[in-house]
């Protein structure tokens, strides 16, 4: 036995040196990125599209390891990760329990990423909960002198006060409205509402109900009127698209619409000093005659930017990032004319108007 293993520890030796000699297994990247202009909107949220470079952004692996965690603006245009599974998910905001005035927008994936390669993530910016509002008929309090409305999941419980004008928002599951009378409490509808659903609810008195009673003065009636807008991106671009701050084209959507003149282009300004192969993303700075704006306010990726010439006049003054470095990382509406090349870069020219995007 001991001539065995006497044989065997040699080869074994050679086994351990071998392995440690293979060069390490190579990591791969995540790229996550918003799909531009794709988001479902319903009436009586907040308008517009909510800024997605505020939401926070997390990158989690199968084990608990946090890659990222913080500003989506703020995210690196790719992220190291070795070969695994990895959760993605970005949100507006935390949303924990019922509150008033409170969508929460955001989207989560899970990602497999394989040694040398980028896995790309697409997150698609939706509602995530739910939300109902009352309109209570003025002939309440009189009926029900001692009443009041309370709308009710199992993570918690609104007041609905008569004054109340605003969506009150909960997660997807059944959301019960209770009439709270003289001690009593009855339920009188329950609606099992999926994401994105807004939900109206007119609360009527029968005009012969006596006071305090809950047994069937109440009437009810349900607005099931939705207002979706979505809009699909499409390359070559979308009739009508870059006609006014509004419709604004991003800068992926503005690289496919090479040529366009006199358009509206939203975007980021992340830094300016351009040349034919660099752009400066750091202040201070030294030309007034130019910047670069991106999709992203963290964006340090030259290829991933929209040149914009500022000429001589009000809008350079009010642009430039050597008078005004405040204005790096600021949101803006550009209007102006497309061109293929400005310092190597597709880029805006002729620049008539602008709006900072609030």
């Amino acid at each position: 036995m001991k001539k065995i293993l006497f044989l065997l520890f040699p080869l074994y030796c050679m086994i351990t040196a071998c392995d440690a000699l293979l060069p390490p297994a190579e990591d791969g990247q995540i790229e996550v990125a918003f799909i531009e202009d794709l988001y479902l909107q319903t009436r009586g949220s907040s308008p517009g599209v909510p800024d997605t470079n505020k939401f926070t952004l997390k990158v989690i692996g199968a084990k608990g390891t946090v890659l990222y965690d913080g500003p989506y603006g703020a995210a690196p245009q790719t992220i190291l990760a070795a070969a695994g599974t990895y959760n993605v998910t970005a949100l507006s905001g935390e949303f924990k329990a019922p509150a008033f005035a409170a969508p929460q927008y955001g989207d989560s994936q899970q990602v497999t990423v394989k040694s040398g390669q980028v896995s790309r993530v697409q997150l698609v910016c939706r509602q995530l909960n739910a939300g109902i509002r009352l309109k209570i008929a003025s002939a309440f309090p009189t009926a029900y002198p001692n009443g009041s409305l309370h709308l009710k999941s199992d993570e918690g419980k609104l007041l609905y006060a008569f004054s109340e004008r605003r969506f009150a928002y909960f997660s997807p599951g059944k959301v019960s409205l209770i009439l709270s009378d003289g001690g009593t409490d009855k339920s009188l509808l329950t609606r099992d509402l999926a994401a994105r659903d807004m939900l109206t609810l007119d609360i009527g008195v029968a005009a012969s109900s006596p006071a305090g009673n809950t047994s069937g003065g109440i009437s009810i009636q349900v607005d099931t009127t939705l207002n979706w807008r979505s809009e699909d991106y499409t390359i070559g671009g979308k009739p009508g698209k870059g006609k006014d701050p509004d419709g604004a084209m991003s800068v992926p959507e503005a690289k496919e619409n090479l040529g366009a003149g006199d358009v509206w282009v939203y975007g980021y300004i992340v830094g300016g000093d351009l040349s034919s192969s660099k752009a400066s993303f750091k202040g201070p700075f030294s030309s007034r005659t130019n910047l670069v704006i991106a999709a992203r306010a963290g964006t340090t990726d030259r290829s991933a930017c929209l040149s914009v010439q500022l000429q001589k006049g009000e809008i350079r003054d009010a642009l430039n990032l050597v008078d005004n470095p405040e204005n790096l990382g600021r949101a803006i509406y550009l209007q102006g004319d497309i061109v293929e090349s400005y310092y190597g870069l597709p880029g805006l020219q002729n620049l008539s108007g602008y709006q900072w995007k609030e």
